[in-house]
């Protein structure tokens, strides 16, 4: 007896009529990374840092309450919603002629017995009449029981005894934030705000010191103060909590070597800015800072200083605003070295007396410029070493004693020194290097 066996085909053909099945949710892409609990947080102070920059530029210190976080008032000053009775308007005398309460509790108003009563009846909410329809209406006809005034209430006076509030007292065990500012008095004579305090200091910049104000991170004499514009006097002592410091910590400070076509602040003139060369193929392969690169170091990373487009060596951008004052406040004494190759535009050689205005003598813009250090390095290129950075500052320096700027180079800020950093390419700063 012979045995048929059947091959089941292991390709079947796909009807044409069926729908196509929906591919699985993350097939066919990479899983998407979530961030981690310093990176959400990092990126949500970043926000409010933003949104509270722009209600200063906008308002000044105090903002309207309109524009305040819910988390910036005292909780125990806001006052809950009044909930409304149920029974208001009813009757409680007459619950069973004119009332009747189903099996939820619920109150549900019956029509009235008497004509008489719904003369009496309050109006409900959609049978009131606008305000402008009642000021037109004719007088309403008093009541023999009521007394005859003599003339129009004032409306200041009509609604001085509804209108007033009892004031509103915290409970004796209440404990918030805001009730710490009993230390805090704006009328001292000597007193500054407390942002500019913790920027005299060292702790952080003004806008880093407003971002931990607004988030409770800043004690005064062991209180904490988190309102905006708070001032102290010197003599307080000014904490900051632990979370602040692990802040200040994960930023960052990029040493970038510029080259020639770039500019050192936002775009201009079509030119690109030297931020967008700080990439993970740009990094220096020698660079021992141990700092792992991630996309969060780009944020808020601006330059300390400035190099023109035609201006090559170490340019300082940083998240930090420690840095960024030490580097270009208006108190800093950081130096800045440069190596800058000259030509006499007339020819000849430079005096030894121009070379003497160099070095202090000069002004711009109607101002003297503080002291420098000039002198040759060789025929055709001097040293530059500088206190301030005004705008184009060296190359103008350079005309006013009739030379002309062939090439410039920055190669040291402070104690941190460009070495070999290739053009083009950049390194984090390391925890050891600083530019005090």
């Amino acid at each position: 007896m012979a045995t048929i066996k059947l091959k089941k085909s292991s390709a079947t053909p796909a009807d044409p009529l069926k729908p196509k099945r929906s591919p699985v949710r993350g097939m066919g892409s990479a899983p998407r990374k979530r961030p981690t609990l310093a990176e959400a947080q990092t990126a949500r102070a970043e926000r409010e840092a933003r949104y509270q920059e722009q209600l200063r530029q906008r308002f000044g210190d105090k903002p309207p309450e309109k524009f305040k976080r819910r988390d910036e008032g005292d909780a125990f000053d806001r006052k809950p919603a009044p909930r409304r009775n149920p029974l208001e308007g009813v009757d409680q005398s007459s619950r069973g002629k004119n009332t009747a309460f189903s099996g939820g509790g619920s109150v549900r108003r019956m029509a009235p017995a008497d004509p008489r009563d719904e003369a009496s009846r309050p109006p409900q909410r959609s049978e009131r009449v606008p305000s402008e329809v009642r000021r037109d209406a004719a007088p309403r006809r008093a009541r023999p029981d009521e007394p005859r005034r003599a003339g129009p209430v004032p409306s200041d006076a009509r609604r001085s005894d509804a209108g007033a509030r009892k004031p509103h007292r915290k409970p004796a065990d209440a404990r918030h934030h805001v009730d710490d500012h009993q230390d805090i008095h704006p009328e001292i004579p000597g007193s500054m705000r407390l942002s500019k305090r913790m920027s005299e200091l060292g702790i952080a910049s003004r806008r880093e010191a407003d971002e931990w104000i607004a988030k409770g991170w800043v004690r005064v004499d062991d209180h904490v103060v988190s309102e905006l514009g708070s001032r102290v006097t010197p003599d307080q002592r000014i904490t900051v909590d632990a979370r602040a410091r692990h802040q200040q910590a994960q930023r960052v400070t990029v040493l970038l070597n510029k080259p020639i076509g770039y500019v050192s602040g936002q775009a201009e003139d079509g030119y690109e800015p030297a931020s967008v060369l700080v990439t993970p193929q740009n990094q220096w392969r020698d660079d021992h800072s141990g700092i792992r690169f991630l996309r969060e170091h780009l944020r808020s990373l601006a330059p300390a200083g400035r190099l023109d487009i035609d201006s090559v060596g170490l340019l300082v951008l940083t998240q930090d605003g420690r840095i960024a004052k030490q580097l270009i406040g208006e108190d800093s004494d950081t130096e800045k070295e440069y190596l800058v190759r000259v030509q006499m535009i007339e020819g000849g050689r430079l005096s030894d007396d121009k070379l003497a205005l160099l070095n202090h003598g000069l002004e711009l813009d109607g101002e003297a410029l503080r002291p420098a250090q000039v002198e040759w390095v060789n025929d055709d290129q001097l040293r530059f070493v500088l206190k301030e950075g005004k705008k184009r500052q060296i190359r103008r320096m350079c005309e006013l004693v009739g030379l002309k700027v062939v090439g410039l180079k920055r190669v040291r800020i402070g104690r941190v020194m460009l070495g070999d950093l290739p053009p083009g390419q950049w390194r984090y700063l390391r925890p050891d290097e600083n530019f005090g």
